[in-house]
């Protein structure tokens, strides 16, 4: 059996001594493909991360519809046509669409602007919308009250803020609730205090959208309709995209085949997309860093036949005196295993740990986040590492369980 006794360890080592530079080059090998496998897995799953990270911040079931340039002559009308969506139009989607929650933007030509109170100010990102509008955005209102249908019919000038724009604005923790805020030098009363998951979205306010039409000089414009969907398949919510598409086409008298007049985006296959190609790179790393790994490997099984041929003599006496092959085999693949599982071993605490620290170091963003490797990934890997050493160890192992006692004492 593979046991490593006391005698057994004692002999390795003595065989390692002999040849330091050779074992410390084959081992380094090892630990090289170890810890490049842990850090191409960490760098996937940080990507992943931060691509979840981009997506957690809105609702996946959901259908942008936007207004655009048309590109093709059509019932008499010209190319290059732009196309406003209005109020009718959220109407009009509500009506034709399978859609749960809506919202509609309406944001100006500008939509960062100056956001002030008492002798703070600095520039956010002023978002018009509608009540389930939070819904879609999967943000959580900590404190008072999101927008409501009343603010929408009575076109109020409330506003509900981020957290990053209270810390801005509202200094020792200063309850902002009841308090009125300048927006491009426009009084808003603050209603609310929200947090999202998706960081950037949490440096906006949200002001009704029929207020900001009247008070941006929007009369009925819209920017952007979003709509939820129940839980579909995307086979079932790209159809329901292309319906909404071609009813709002042919209100407006634009080319069933024309891209540009009227946009829709299905966010769940934005979403799908994305991560079947985060699937695809995960599958390519493994690819890569257990090539990297087999190269180590190879190196071990070299360096196992070398040792062989140069302890030939020894193990036709060992012979001689009794030993049968299968303790010859089982002490070559001893010596395999230990030198890959101790080399392994150490690649796998420095890939761990150079990705622990580059999670603590490097600040989160929209693309990278958090890498890290699952527990079940690092057992996985010593478990190809005992594996790995065993196979490196085989093929000369059953070399020199066949070395004859006679030829290997006529050995030189």
């Amino acid at each position: 059996m593979l046991i490593f006794n006391h005698d057994t360890i004692t002999e390795i080592l003595a065989t390692v001594r002999a040849n330091r530079l050779r074992t410390f080059l084959t081992a380094f090998s090892v630990a090289w493909g170890i810890f490049i496998l842990i850090i191409l897995l960490g760098t996937g799953e940080g990507l992943r991360n931060g691509a979840e990270e981009q997506f957690k911040g809105d609702a996946v079931n959901s259908i942008w519809v936007f207004g655009g340039f048309t590109t093709k002559a059509y019932a008499g009308f010209q190319p290059d046509r732009r196309i406003q969506l209005t109020n009718d139009d959220f109407d009009h989607v509500r009506m034709v669409s399978d859609g749960q929650k809506f919202s509609a933007q309406f944001d100006g030509r500008n939509s960062n602007r100056k956001v002030s109170y008492k002798n703070e100010s600095s520039g956010f990102l002023t978002r018009s919308c509608m009540p389930d509008h939070n819904y879609l955005e999967n943000c959580t209102v900590i404190n008072g009250r999101f927008i409501n249908d009343r603010d929408i019919s009575l076109n109020r000038k409330v506003c509900v803020i981020g957290v990053p724009v209270k810390e801005a604005l509202f200094i020792n923790d200063e309850d902002p609730i009841g308090k009125y805020i300048n927006v491009d030098n426009i009084p808003f009363k603050v209603i609310g205090v929200f947090t999202d998951p998706g960081r950037p979205d949490n440096d906006r306010l949200y002001i009704p959208l029929t207020t900001a039409q009247k008070v941006f000089n929007g009369q009925n414009k819209i920017n952007t309709i979003w709509f939820s969907l129940p839980n579909m398949s995307l086979e079932e919510s790209n159809r329901e995209a292309a319906f909404v598409r071609k009813s709002l086409a042919t209100k407006y008298n634009v080319h069933p085949d024309d891209p540009g007049g009227i946009y829709v985006e299905n966010y769940a296959e934005e979403f799908q997309r994305i991560m079947s190609l985060l699937a695809g790179i995960k599958a390519f790393i493994w690819i890569i860093g257990i090539g990297t790994l087999i190269a180590g490997v190879v190196g071990v099984s070299n360096i196992m036949m070398i040792a062989v041929k140069e302890r030939t003599k020894e193990i036709g006496i060992r012979k001689a005196l009794g030993a049968t092959p299968l303790s010859v085999v089982l002490l070559v693949m001893q010596e395999s295993i230990l030198i890959t599982a101790v080399a392994g071993y150490v690649g796998l605490l420095a890939g761990i740990g150079l990705l622990e620290l580059a999670r603590k170091m490097m600040p989160s963003s929209d693309f990278f986040s958090n890498p890290e490797v699952d527990l079940s990934i690092v057992l996985s890997a010593l478990l190809l590492l005992i594996i790995s050493g065993a196979a490196a160890g085989l093929i000369p192992a059953l070399r020199a369980a066949m070395i004859e006692p006679v030829e290997a004492l006529k050995d030189e």
